[in-house]
């Protein structure tokens, strides 16, 4: 046995350190993935939540007292109403600024589209944006003025 036949080659060194460095760049593109899509997940369930909220709150207004309701729906003088929805108040015309926001990322806007005296459609859009880009969660809805039906 020679000096030479014994110990790895540079050139298998090369390969070993090549190989470990790909499988490592392979498991941090799998853990940033992960942490997006937990991230993406996460926001929009939140999204989801202060929709379903403004709607549930909406409806509250709606059976409430229908005069009042529809008076504040169409205080946004042009169509399509748009309001701004940071708190549950009425108020705020038109698109959110970038100080309106709900924990501190999340932007949320009711439009309300007459169908008749006693009917509107509503349309709660919550969005965010983040390094993918703007994403949204929209619920629409007609809601009538029930207590009129026969």
């Amino acid at each position: 046995m020679s000096r030479y036949d014994s110990g790895q080659s540079l050139f298998e060194v090369i390969m070993a350190i090549a190989m470990a460095t790909l499988i490592m760049v392979a498991l941090v593109a799998l853990a940033a993935s992960s942490i997006k899509n937990s991230s993406y997940s996460r926001n929009k369930t939140y999204a989801t939540r202060y929709t379903q909220d403004a709607m549930e709150w909406l409806r509250g207004q709606r059976d409430g007292d229908w005069d009042d309701f529809s008076t504040n729906f169409m205080y946004c003088s042009t169509p399509p109403h748009t309001q701004c929805l940071d708190t549950l108040v009425w108020g705020n015309c038109d698109t959110c600024s970038n100080t309106e926001l709900l924990g501190d990322l999340f932007k949320r806007e009711v439009s309300f589209s007459e169908i008749a005296a006693d009917s509107v459609t509503v349309e709660i859009t919550t969005y965010w944006s983040d390094s993918q880009g703007i994403h949204e969660v929209r619920n629409s809805t007609i809601l009538t003025d029930w207590r009129t039906l026969n």
